[in-house]
């Protein structure tokens, strides 16, 4: 794991311009992958409800959390450039923004990924998710994975 003091992670908002400009290139990676389905994940990832983003900048990485209820926070919005995959850097922003819903009294992360995405799958099962069943407006998709942790205990 790169040494979290070499880079400077950035607590804001989803109006933050390079939180923005990174989220483009998530879409873009994401339209690819998901083809035909991406119109139905696309509807949930509106980044106007977004008030915790984090950007991580050594190569600039973004993700964020939102209320999910009262006890839950749900990450959005992760993504690693491909030349910064593997370093990481992912696990140091997906730490900060666990560290963050704790500090607001959050006591759950959620998150959902998809089956098309498996280098996301083995980041958030490295920093110890667990797989859980679909919720939400995921509940029905086949091609969605529902993971949760329990940061802070």
């Amino acid at each position: 794991m790169p040494d979290r003091n070499l880079i400077k992670i950035l607590r804001t908002t989803s109006d933050d311009p390079n939180f923005r400009a990174l989220v483009k290139f998530l879409d873009q990676d994401l339209a690819r992958r998901d083809g035909k389905d991406h119109a139905f994940f696309a509807q949930y990832n509106n980044l106007d409800t977004i008030r915790h983003a984090v950007v991580a900048y050594d190569n600039e990485l973004p993700g964020a959390i939102k209320e999910y209820d009262k006890y839950t926070m749900e990450v959005k919005r992760m993504y690693t450039l491909p030349e910064s995959r593997g370093k990481g850097i992912a696990s140091l922003i997906l730490s900060e923004l666990e560290e963050w819903a704790t500090e607001l009294s959050y006591s759950r992360c959620i998150l959902e990924t998809g089956i098309r995405q498996p280098e996301a799958i083995r980041l958030y099962e490295k920093n110890s998710y667990q797989l859980i069943p679909n919720y939400g407006q995921y509940k029905e998709v086949a091609s969605s994975r529902c993971f949760e942790k329990h940061p802070g205990l």
